[in-house]
């Protein structure tokens, strides 16, 4: 009989090997905030994937046009879509974001469209001071948090009406779940949507989810199957163990393909929007 993983413990040991990649992505690159350089880029991204219809968009908007007034934290708000999407359906919201980079684009964005309702707070969840709101919403920004029971915790504490969390979910038969399998013996090769899921259940918290229209994810590119191969191998944390060397390589090798002078991956991700009621979570 197979075993039950302790998914909370499960979340706190990949977002701590996933911490420990950025944090080396940074030093190589002498940054102090990670997103120095990149906040652009990323802004950029997100605005092509929202040229796309999405259901996750739509129900939350659903949501907030059935809470009249409604106050919203937006958690890790990043360069501000999501800011500025709820705040033409808000009375109010609150963004809390950690990087300098990404608070100038988002001010700068605010500023072009006139909004006044959005108050920008600089800061990590949970460690930051924020009022409660009717709504607690926090889309990719957890990965980075190892106690992912805290972070949903202070989200509860601080939400009137209801949780939102948007994660990433990883395809079973994807290239890095494959790899994980291998490496780690389990699919799952960071903190993820399954893993956040099954450590709510784990929570007593029964949530419901909405799934992201797919086609809205960019693969990643590399130079070459090395350059792949190195990124997988330092996302895995493998440092000088080179075991799954062979392995990995003829995974990429087939897996891969050759565009433009580009090893272009397959696309393994799509975004679950995770929420629920704060006074009807549990179980009973």
């Amino acid at each position: 009989m197979e075993k039950i993983p302790d998914w909370l413990r499960l979340w706190e040991d990949l977002a701590r090997i996933q911490d420990r990649y950025h944090t080396s992505n940074r030093a190589r690159q002498k940054k102090q905030d990670a997103w120095q350089g990149r906040a652009r880029k990323f802004d950029g991204s997100v605005k092509k994937r929202w040229t796309r219809p999405d259901a996750s968009r739509d129900f939350l908007i659903r949501i907030l046009e059935q809470t009249p007034n409604a106050t919203v934290v937006d958690i890790g708000a990043g360069t501000g879509a999501w800011a500025v999407l709820m705040a033409r359906h808000a009375r109010q919201i609150t963004a809390v974001e950690p990087s300098d980079a990404m608070c100038a684009i988002m001010e700068e964005k605010l500023a072009a469209e006139n909004i006044t309702n959005v108050t920008l707070v600089k800061g990590s969840w949970p460690e930051v001071e924020v009022a409660p709101h009717d709504i607690c919403f926090a889309s990719h920004s957890m990965y980075g948090i190892p106690d992912f029971k805290g972070f949903v915790m202070e989200m509860i504490r601080k939400s009137r009406q209801r949780c939102f969390l948007l994660l990433r979910v990883l395809a079973p038969d994807g290239v890095m779940a494959k790899a994980a399998l291998r490496v780690w013996g389990q699919p799952f090769d960071s903190p993820n949507f399954q893993v956040a899921y099954n450590a709510l259940l784990q929570m007593e918290i029964c949530p419901d989810v909405i799934m992201e229209t797919p086609g809205g994810w960019e693969p990643w590119t590399h130079d070459s199957i090395e350059a792949a191969l190195d990124e997988v191998r330092r996302r895995f944390d493998l440092g000088d163990d080179h075991t799954h060397d062979d392995f990995l390589y003829s995974l990429l090798e087939t897996s891969l393909k050759h565009e433009n002078n580009r090893y272009v991956w397959p696309i393994g991700t799509r975004s679950g929007m995770i929420h629920w009621c704060v006074d009807k979570q549990g179980f009973r």
